[in-house]
């Protein structure tokens, strides 16, 4: 088989059973608020990323409770690569909220003994990759993506990673790897919060234009709001449409976005400290929210 004609069934092969799973939006709405109550319940222990799963949240409720498909088994048929290891607090919160975690055993995030790392490794539950070495990720699931296309199967990979490490020139090399193999069954998401470890992404080193980059490397963009579910459906639906190209969704988000009390109150920090936030004050703002989602919801 020529590669051209390969890549044309891979691509048949990636529409192959593809389609969302058909949540609702003030259900995935819903879910995301408590994706955001476990992220506040899990950091309040001992602090950490919050911020960033906070903003996440809808992200998460559409990736996992209606993108990506079960396998029927209790785990997924689409893979998810995260490349940021902070952002794991997501994760986690997502994955409390299907059942695959329970929140007693997440609640010892960085607790000695614990086996609930801050930063995951590969092989723990929902975590395909050993992250931490930032920029590594993009290269990994493109390395997956067309493996799978390989073995002509069917799965999907998405890949979340920061606007940060596309100062990272691994990034680079798997978008021009990507591109030229027209790999169709990848998707890229950025976490694009103008916010590193060492202040905003912006002015430390502009990643801007982020599309009109990916674009010259052979993909298909789209700039989405991160809390936009209908938008978020709609890119993921673009993405599994588009046969010839990998596909990238900038997903521009806010720190503490979804909470407003806390994002009116704190300074952007990239790390939250436990003594740090009124978490009582965040946790009753979120339980507001979710009686008025399920009353909507029963009504």
């Amino acid at each position: 088989m020529t590669n051209e004609a390969s890549k044309a069934e891979a691509s048949r092969l990636a529409r192959k059973g593809a389609s969302r799973r058909g949540a609702s939006i003030l259900e995935l709405e819903t879910i995301a608020a408590r994706i955001r109550r476990n992220v506040l319940e899990i950091c309040r222990q001992r602090g950490g990323y919050a911020a960033q799963g906070v903003a996440l949240a809808d992200i998460a409720a559409t990736l996992y409770f209606d993108e990506m498909r079960p396998d029927g088994k209790g785990g997924f048929l689409d893979r998810f690569v995260l490349s940021n290891g902070h952002d794991a607090i997501m994760t986690y919160g997502a994955l409390a909220e299907s059942g695959h975690y329970l929140m007693e055993e997440l609640k010892t995030i960085n607790a000695d003994g614990s086996w609930i790392d801050q930063s995951p490794i590969e092989g723990q539950l929902g975590f395909e990759i050993t992250a931490g070495s930032l920029g590594q990720g993009p290269s990994q699931a493109a390395g997956l993506a067309w493996a799978l296309r390989r073995q002509r199967s069917d799965a999907r990979v998405y890949c979340l990673f920061s606007d940060g490490e596309l100062q990272e020139g691994n990034v680079w090399e798997a978008a021009m790897f990507a591109g030229h193999q027209g790999l169709s069954n990848l998707c890229y998401l950025i976490d694009n919060n103008d916010m590193q470890a060492s202040g905003p992404t912006g002015k430390i080193m502009s990643v801007e234009p982020v599309d009109a980059k990916f674009e010259a490397f052979g993909f298909k963009t789209r700039r989405i709001g991160g809390r936009d579910i209908a938008g978020l459906i709609e890119a993921f639906e673009e993405a599994r449409a588009t046969d010839d190209k990998p596909f990238v969704m900038i997903c521009d988000t806010r720190l503490w976005d979804g909470i407003d009390c806390l994002q009116k109150a704190l300074a952007l920090a990239h790390f939250t400290a436990k003594d740090a936030v009124d978490w009582d004050e965040g946790l009753a703002e979120i339980e507001a929210g979710i009686e008025r989602l399920e009353a909507k919801r029963n009504g």
